[in-house]
């Protein structure tokens, strides 16, 4: 691969890369069908953007259902169907008894699972109901996850392997906030969100733990806009919902969606 491809993305993104293009090339030269583990939309950006310098490759992206976030892929020549091709995709089901059921989030089940020795790559998206979990797991990967989990933080539960058809899908739950910035620049307003200072707010940011969109963002100067997601290792994620005019005080008034830890 030319060194410039570097060019264009972060070097905390080179190792990704370098696997991305590797897979893309076995489809150019090797005339391989090959397939990803989930990805989130910042490797699937980068995926296609590989895929689209090489005229002879295509892939398809798969998570599940239709507004997945994370995704599979499936990279090929382009003379190959791909529609037929089964994505490896099923669907944990994770219910208990347990009165404590009620109350367990998304990242007490992530932990779980990735407690059980399980790389996160092959976890997809999980919908946390009233009564029940559905997770969705690269196919290679379910068979020891049912076998093996047992218990989600203090909760004893049972889990069942389902077919994708039977998945339930719950949106993800925001709350809101709003405030009011002097400017839209990401120390200030991560700083609101998670109730920080900004010289607080600066020391993840400057030491690599916060992402823009999926994407590693170490400058706190950078301007957010209406849409852009924001995640910060240790405090959560949010999105930036709306960008409202300016207060008689020429602040501008954001509004923020907070993701369910």
């Amino acid at each position: 691969m030319n060194n410039d491809i570097y060019n264009h993305f972060h070097p905390d993104e080179r190792h990704f890369v370098d696997r991305a293009a590797d897979l893309v090339a076995q489809a150019a030269y090797g005339h391989a069908v090959k397939k990803t583990d989930f990805l989130d939309p910042r490797q699937a950006f980068i995926l296609t953007t590989l895929v689209n310098r090489e005229p002879d490759v295509q892939c398809r992206f798969d998570g599940g259902y239709a507004e997945a976030e994370r995704k599979r892929a499936i990279i090929a020549p382009d003379y190959a169907y791909l529609d037929d091709e089964d994505i490896g995709i099923e669907v944990l089901s994770i219910t208990s008894a347990d009165s404590k059921f009620d109350s367990l989030a998304h990242g007490d089940f992530l932990g779980a699972l990735l407690g059980l020795g399980m790389k996160r790559d092959k976890v997809g998206d999980i919908h946390v109901g009233d009564s029940t979990c559905h997770v969705l797991i690269a196919s290679e990967a379910i068979n020891y996850m049912h076998l093996q989990l047992s218990q989600v933080h203090r909760a004893h539960v049972q889990t069942e392997v389902l077919p994708l058809s039977m998945l339930q899908c719950v949106s993800p739950k925001l709350e809101e906030s709003s405030f009011t910035v002097a400017s839209l620049r990401l120390d200030g307003i991560v700083g609101d969100a998670f109730r920080l200072s900004r010289a607080k707010a600066l020391i993840p940011i400057q030491a690599g733990r916060c992402r823009v969109n999926w994407k590693p963002e170490l400058s706190p100067s950078k301007e957010l806009k209406a849409g852009d997601v924001v995640s910060m290792q240790g405090f959560g994620r949010f999105k930036l919902l709306e960008v409202e005019g300016l207060t008689k005080k020429g602040r501008i008034r954001v509004t923020i969606g907070k993701y369910s830890s």
